[in-house]
Parts: C-alpha cells; sequence; structure tokens
C-alpha cells in the first residue's frame, strides 16, 4: 500500500503558505491599502489589521511546514480550516449586523473560501488513514 499522500496536497499547502505570507506582509506593510482602494474608512487602529496580517503570514509558515507531511500534521491543517470556515462567517454576521460593508468580504473569498475544500479533503484524507490521533 503506498503511504505517500497525493502529490497536491503539498502543493496546495505551499500554495496556501505562499498566499499567506505574502498577503499577511502586505497587509502589516500597509495596513490602509486594501482600504484605500475599496474606499473604505482605514481602521481607526491600524495595528489590530496589522496583526491580522501578521497571524495570517504566521499561518502561511505553518501550511508550508505541514506541506512536508500533511497527513502527520493533520492538526495544522485543522486550525487553518477552521479560521477558513469561522472567518467568513464572522464576517456574513458582522455583515447583517451592518458593521461591515459586503465589498470587505472579498478578501474571504482568497483568504478563505478557496481553501475550504482542499483542506476538508487532507482532513478527510487523514481521516481514512486513521493519522488523526492525538498524542
Amino acid at each position: 500500500m503506498n503511504t505517500t499522500p497525493p502529490s497536491w496536497m503539498k502543493t496546495t499547502l505551499r500554495l496556501a503558505a505562499i498566499y499567506n505570507v505574502l498577503w499577511g506582509t502586505w497587509v502589516v506593510l500597509f495596513p490602509n491599502m486594501f482600504f484605500n482602494y475599496f474606499k473604505l474608512s482605514p481602521p481607526v487602529y491600524p495595528g489590530i489589521w496589522q496583526a491580522v496580517g501578521m497571524i495570517v503570514a504566521c499561518y502561511g509558515l505553518a501550511y508550508w511546514i505541514a506541506s512536508y507531511a500533511p497527513t502527520k500534521h493533520w492538526g495544522i491543517v485543522l486550525v487553518g480550516f477552521l479560521g477558513k470556515v469561522f472567518g467568513p462567517i464572522g464576517f456574513v454576521q458582522q455583515w447583517m449586523a451592518g458593521t461591515l460593508p459586503l465589498v470587505f468580504g472579498l478578501h474571504n473569498i482568497t483568504n478563505d473560501l478557496i481553501w475550504i475544500i482542499p483542506f476538508g479533503l487532507i482532513l478527510y484524507y487523514s481521516y481514512k488513514r486513521g493519522e488523526m490521533v492525538l498524542g
């Protein structure tokens, strides 16, 4: 039996890593650019938005590490998956409450939505292989 995970998993995690590091770095270095481009009011405390960028960039580093053994590092994939599910849910909640404009949700497409299915498939594959164990 082949124990090597499909190569698309490594590729997916590396693409997610690169994207997250680039996006996070962009937000840290240019915290108002997204807001200016979409003619939104910039954040009152840009440091909070920059902290989001730093966290996203750190996720990128974790995804790169996970890419070496996606099923072994299923926990990293799980944390990323949860963020990619809860991020858009949080946005919709804030949009419906009227605290964020709809255009703000555009970043959920590239930050979250496109990764949900591949991350979910990696988790499912890890589960089927019996690798989702704690400890």
